[in-house]
């Protein structure tokens, strides 16, 4: 059996092992494959029987003209950058990795949250810089310093991740309330659950941890900004396309919302003319919310077990039935 690898980099720069997959075939990895070049994704599948990615697209032109695949792998969560439809018209499996990284992207929201409330980065450089052995006071800060117990943080889209964020959150002290259509019992003990409207009314911090569909695209706009408290304060490391970038710059740089710390931004890589890359007071990190050693390994155990499930003829975690 032939299985490739389409970008493996982001997954594994050299910390980590593909002995498991070797095992299961023979193994070849490209460490990128172009995000735009049909003909070279096309190229570089061949003849493959299992095809695994990260963020390379596999589209309708690229399967069909790969009839030896029979199983399409994706390593990470979602699952837009393959064409599940036409896949599923060629009887082939596409199986994603759905629970590996749910501390860790937690873990990075709240990250998010802290550097606005104390630019730690920023103080930290200060120091070295010298700021503070010329300062005629003994300390200084650059900017408020914001302490969150008893503040109110909403979460849209109260899942794994979601709740997750919600038991660190209240270890600080705040009050957290959730949007989400589908509320459940572990959520409850974590949570308020209120309708989105009183959310976004009450909340002093809003994460979103939504997924991205129709009813969540766009969901931080303008209209729905002006419903927030002046000073609010989003946190972003779902997806990108859930705020209007402009609506959300022109809200920066008004005062309206304080700060916003993004992972995530419509399209990745970022493009210089992002509106968000010059609005006041938002930090933007490169999509990396996944991608501690500890998340990739358990990706990978998964992406292994994936397989071996496919080839014993009982596929798991199939996205398109």
């Amino acid at each position: 059996m032939k299985i490739v690898i389409l970008d493996g980099y982001t997954e594994n720069p050299g910390d980590l092992s593909w002995e498991g997959l070797e095992k299961l075939g023979a193994l070849t990895v490209y460490d990128r494959t172009s995000l735009s070049d049909t003909s070279q994704v096309i190229s570089r599948i061949g003849d493959a029987d299992v095809v695994l990615t990260n963020k390379t697209p596999i589209n309708k032109e690229a399967i069909e003209a790969c009839p030896n695949i029979k199983y399409i792998g994706i390593l990470a969560t979602g699952y837009n950058i393959v064409d599940v439809e036409a896949a599923k018209a060629k009887k082939i499996p596409v199986c994603n990795i759905p629970t590996y990284g749910t501390a860790a992207v937690a873990q990075f929201a709240i990250a998010l949250l802290l550097e606005i409330c104390h630019h730690t980065g920023h103080h930290g450089k200060a120091v070295s810089d010298g700021k503070w052995e010329r300062n005629p006071d003994w300390c200084f800060w650059d900017y408020p310093l914001i302490e969150l117990a008893d503040k109110t943080l909403g979460i849209i889209g109260f899942g794994r991740i979601g709740q997750a964020t919600g038991r660190i959150a209240r270890e600080f002290g705040m009050k957290v309330i959730a949007f989400d259509e589908q509320q459940n019992d572990s959520g409850s003990k974590i949570a308020s659950y209120v309708p989105l409207d009183e959310l976004l009314a009450k909340s002093d911090v809003i994460a979103l941890h939504c997924p991205l569909f129709p009813s969540t695209q766009g969901i931080i706009n303008k209209a729905n900004i002006a419903r927030m408290k002046d000073g609010v304060i989003i946190i972003n490391n779902s997806r990108g396309p859930l705020i209007v970038e402009q609506d959300l710059a022109d809200a920066l740089n008004s005062g309206k919302v304080y700060a916003a710390g993004l992972d995530v931004v419509s399209s990745e890589p970022i493009k210089g003319d992002n509106p968000l890359l010059k609005a006041k007071n938002c930090l933007i990190t490169p999509h990396i919310s996944w991608a501690p050693k500890e998340s990739r390994k358990r990706l990978m155990d998964i992406a292994v077990d994936n397989v071996r499930a496919f080839i014993d003829g009982r596929p798991v975690n199939v996205v398109n039935g």
